[in-house]
């Protein structure tokens, strides 16, 4: 089956493993990534697919109404993965109105290109929108986050990507809209963006410069490798029900500060520097505002529907991951 395929955000961290691949492995796909190559965008990661046949990258925002409206026309697409989002909670909470401008507004703006210009024909269309866990708030100790709970989202940031979850599902009721949402836990892997928790620490150690702790470090994340993230994405776009929410967890639960020691000890192996030397850059901070205790996933919805689970393998995954890192630093001194 061919699909002409518009992927938002792509030329970022998730989005750009996405990218590549949908253009590697669905050779009769037309994939058209639409960025705006904001401060977190790097084309670098798309390198080894900038010539293929199947691909075409478009420089864009997705609060242009009028550029969207052209995407659909010109490249008569059929089907989207919306990944284009502000993300960085910090961020969020020192300008929330951009925050809402681009994952509230841009994402409506998205859906009212594409059901403009589907005119509900929905024979074979699809609106994939690709979420957070962040949008159920905080969990304590005990507890998994369903498809089913409810929304509480305590940073500017999830209640951005709440509203947008909430658009989408809106979109569903009121034109029976075509659409998909998935919602993920914490990933990582090559090509993040540095402002975020593992590359922040791997360059940080690098440049012995201080790895700044929140709080006490106690709070705990789930975290999932991003390959196994977007073979969950391309599962859900294939064999996902129409109307479903599916959560994708990594089943990986590390408290920060135990994460953080996980780095130093890798990281200073493959430097060649004795283990553990570098626990000294660590410096606790004043904690986050509104600052999540504990995010973790129910995955086996995705599971038992799809047959979709993660890899068990953390400790290489996150080796390659700084090895990556590393590698980037020395060939450009910098990442």
């Amino acid at each position: 089956m061919n699909h002409n395929l518009l992927i938002t955000g792509g030329a970022g961290f998730i989005g750009s493993h996405v990218v590549k691949y949908f253009v590697k492995t669905y050779p009769n796909y037309r994939i058209y990534n639409l960025d705006i190559l904001s401060y977190a965008s790097n084309l670098d990661n798309l390198q080894d697919i900038k010539n293929k046949e199947n691909y075409t990258f478009i420089k864009g925002d997705i609060c242009d109404k009028d550029l969207l409206k052209e995407i659909f026309s010109r490249y008569n697409i059929s089907r989207v993965i919306h990944l284009a989002a502000e993300s960085h909670v910090d961020k969020s909470i020192d300008d929330p109105i951009k925050f809402a401008r681009v994952n509230i507004i841009g994402t409506l703006n998205l859906l009212e290109a594409a059901k403009g210009y589907w005119k509900n024909n929905y024979l074979d269309k699809l609106f994939y929108h690709v979420s957070t866990d962040e949008v159920y708030g905080s969990l304590g100790n005990d507890g998994l986050f369903l498809e089913t709970s409810k929304y509480d989202p305590h940073s500017p940031y999830a209640a951005s990507k709440a509203s947008s979850d909430h658009f989408v599902r809106a979109y569903k009721e009121t034109y029976s809209f075509p659409v998909i949402i998935s919602n993920c836990s914490n990933n990582f892997g090559p090509n993040q963006f540095t402002e975020k928790l593992i590359p922040l620490v791997v360059q940080n150690i690098i440049k012995n410069k201080p790895i700044p702790v929140y709080g006490n470090g106690e709070n705990i994340r789930d975290w999932i490798y991003v390959d196994d993230h977007v073979k969950a994405i391309s599962l859900i776009f294939h064999k996902g029900q129409t109307g479903e929410t599916y959560n994708i967890g990594g089943s990986c639960e590390l408290k920060n500060i135990d994460l953080i020691n996980k780095l130093i000890l890798i990281t200073d192996s493959l430097l060649n520097r004795p283990k553990g030397t570098s626990k000294e850059l660590v410096k606790y901070v004043l904690d986050r505002p509104g600052h999540d205790y504990r995010y973790a996933i129910d995955s086996s919805k995705i599971y038992d529907q799809l047959g979709w689970k993660p890899s068990e393998n953390f400790s290489e995954n996150i080796e390659k991951t700084v090895s990556w890192y590393i590698n980037q630093h020395n060939q450009k001194d910098s990442f």
